[in-house]
């Protein structure tokens, strides 16, 4: 039988779950995700994710590998075992926000080299591939702000007392 704890947190995993599914995540990753964060120590192996989730380990397994891609978790071995282990970082809607930067990089380079390919700047659509790339190259430095902005929040809250 659950104990309270456990019942209380099943139904967060289901609701943060179900918010990360409305915000565009896919619905077992969003699950896998909001399992993660609230586990104790933020570690699972795939057998104890299916435990959790009430689904197979092969549903586990898809999961994981996309979490993974867009760098929302990453996969260690446990030691002394051949078992993967899956973890979410302490900070890893920084991790997350930030890593997606890099996604932009080669996007915004097939967007640059697009201008060109359909007329240059001047034509609608060059105009609208061009102001595409520029959104991305303004991402890319507010994202980088944000991240120097986090870090030094991130250390203020460190020094406040618990509680």
């Amino acid at each position: 039988m659950a104990t309270p704890a456990a019942a209380d947190t099943a139904r967060f995993v289901e609701r943060f779950g179900s918010a990360l599914t409305a915000a565009g995540l896919p619905r077992l990753p969003a699950r896998v995700f909001a399992c993660l964060l609230a586990d104790e120590d933020g570690r699972m192996t795939a057998a104890e994710l299916g435990g959790a989730l009430e689904v197979s380990a092969a549903s586990v397994s898809g999961a994981v590998r996309y979490l993974q891609q867009v760098r929302m978790i990453h996969r260690e071995r446990e030691p002394g075992s051949r078992r993967d282990v899956y973890v979410v970082a302490d900070d890893a809607w920084h991790d997350t926000m930030i890593s997606a930067g890099q996604v932009y990089g080669p996007l915004r380079a097939v967007l640059a080299e697009g201008v060109a390919a359909v007329g240059g700047r001047r034509t609608p659509a060059g105009e609208r591939l061009a102001l595409s790339a520029d959104f991305l190259d303004f991402l890319t430095t507010e994202l980088e702000e944000v991240a120097r902005r986090w870090e030094k929040r991130r250390a203020q809250l460190a020094e406040q007392p618990a509680g």
